[in-house]
């Protein structure tokens, strides 16, 4: 376990996960962007566009649009992509097997995030009612610090996520490794197949339109294609 990786994929979560909602939203914080630029920086680039995309789909749906809160698939992804990269050097994996079984852990750990984000934002409020109340009472720099809360909120709301799923992931994974390497040799092209597939069926079902239905299965062969020439 390499500290620096830790603590350069925290920084990661930290931005991807304030891009999320709080700020900039320049789509960094989705799994197809945030795995590769994690993995790409601790230098394993191909293992952070294979997580991102599996994630990317499994998730398209489901975006943190207004009120919706969803899993946060974005620290999924960095946390995963990390997990993989630093335990393949520890168990000298190379096949795609290691790098599922982060990703299953990482899944479920992933709700966590949803937690977080809502108390982020009940937090919030109670700081725009202060906000208001300083700028009632023309006290701006007293308001202003209300907002630089609420962003530090949203950011300890990410980074705790990925906190989270990183220390599940350690716990777990050494142990369950063992136990299902054998199995994940023969299931995980199935396995791989199988968690974009879920993420179609889902998108599928929210398309009412002929065309839209049409331009969505177009792309998706095509993003299909370039992950089985990657």
């Amino acid at each position: 376990m390499n500290l620096s990786d830790l603590l350069l994929g925290a920084l990661i979560a930290l931005i991807c996960g304030l891009d999320r909602t709080a700020i900039l939203q320049v789509m960094i914080s989705r799994p197809i962007v945030a795995a590769p630029l994690v993995a790409w920086i601790l230098g394993e680039p191909m293992i952070g566009l294979q997580i991102g995309m599996m994630v990317e789909l499994l998730w398209l749906a489901r975006l943190p649009v207004g009120a919706a809160v969803p899993p946060d698939d974005t620290q999924v992804a960095i946390a995963s992509s990390v997990l993989a990269i630093n335990l393949s050097r520890v168990f000298a994996a190379q096949g795609g097997e290691l790098l599922l079984l982060c990703l299953l852990v990482a899944i479920p750990l992933g709700k966590v995030g949803q937690y977080f984000d809502r108390f982020a934002r009940q937090y919030n409020v109670c700081l725009l009612r202060r906000a208001e109340s300083c700028l009632e009472k023309k006290n701006i720099f007293f308001a202003e610090m209300q907002h630089l809360r609420g962003l530090l909120s949203f950011s300890l709301a990410a980074v705790g996520t990925y906190v989270v799923i990183l220390i599940g992931g350690f716990s777990l994974i050494p142990v369950l490794w063992p136990l299902v390497h054998e199995p994940l040799l023969d299931s995980s092209r199935l396995l791989q197949l199988a968690l974009p597939l879920v993420g179609v069926a889902v998108i599928l079902g929210t398309i009412n339109v002929s065309r839209a239905l049409t331009l969505f299965c177009a792309s998706f062969g095509m993003a299909f294609l370039l992950m089985w020439l990657v």
